[in-house]
């Protein structure tokens, strides 16, 4: 394996069609602002390095990245490339993550907006993110551990886990098809509308207007907090742990709840029902 060590790269396509490398203390900056310095390589080792250049890896497989920092001034940082292993790296550039596949993320901080769009395959795990539209039309997500903090987040998604989760997010969800959330927070307005399939089980959910226009809809446990006008036009099962303060027009299903602040059943095809536990 050839070892590129202590060294500084700025010039287009640095190391353009590499296979079987290893980078280490490596910085991609300069005056020539090149840009795809690993660009279509292979059986790439990355570690400890300073990216400040735009495209470093698109079209690789068989990708190690580990303690690295790649700046808000490393756009687009990861396209079209698969088996990507990024451990312990600061991801701050826009675009970070797209169009890619078989992907693992551990003790990262994602800084980015419209990150991982259209990914299949990627398990998140121990890190923190934030920007707007984080992982949208993805596919098999599997995050533990995760912190995010942005709008528009998990739109279009599908066959996805999430456990032990923190979101600060409007906007999530939506269009989700076969997705289940346990043990987590989600905060923000406008939940998940028009998902299909989607599960919260043992989740505290807090912010307006939830889980409205939704199919197949299930939550187990949960608790919903500065939740009013919930459920309009869903098809929903819900056991929930606590008061929720108004739910409105459900469209089928039973909702099990201790109390309500205002149950709202103004539409005639609206046949939910609501069942107070306590």
């Amino acid at each position: 394996m050839t070892i590129f060590k202590d060294q500084s790269f700025d010039q287009e396509r640095a190391l353009y069609e590499s296979n079987g490398v290893q980078v280490v203390a490596c910085r991609f900056e300069g005056p020539a602002d090149g840009e795809s310095a690993l660009k279509e390589s292979r059986n790439v080792e990355v570690k400890d390095c300073f990216f400040d250049l735009r495209y470093p890896f698109w079209h690789d497989e068989h990708l190690s990245i580990e303690g690295c920092e790649l700046t808000p001034n490393c756009r687009a940082a990861l396209w079209y490339s698969r088996d990507i292993r990024i451990k312990d790296t600061k991801l701050h550039g826009i675009k970070a993550l797209r169009e890619c596949a078989d992907v693992s993320i551990e003790g990262c901080s994602i800084i980015s907006p419209e990150f991982g769009w259209s990914v299949r395959g990627i398990n998140m795990k121990d890190s923190s993110a934030e920007g707007e539209y984080f992982m949208m039309r993805s596919e098999q997500l599997n995050f533990s551990d995760v912190n995010l903090k942005g709008k528009y987040s998990f739109q279009y998604i599908t066959d996805s886990v999430f456990e032990n989760c923190n979101f600060d997010t409007k906007d999530a969800f939506w269009h989700a098809k076969n997705v289940v959330v346990r043990n987590s927070v989600i905060k923000g307005e406008y939940l998940a509308w028009y998902c299909e399939d989607v599960t919260f089980e043992n989740c505290t959910i807090i912010g307006t207007q939830p889980l409205c226009y939704c199919k197949g809809l299930k939550l187990i446990g949960c608790k919903m907090i500065d939740t009013d006008l919930s459920f309009e036009r869903s098809e929903v099962e819900a056991e929930l742990t606590a008061p929720i303060d108004s739910i409105k027009n459900p469209w089928s299903g039973t909702i099990k709840v201790p109390a309500a602040g205002e149950i709202i059943m103004d539409e005639p095809d609206a046949r939910g029902v609501v069942e107070f536990t306590a």
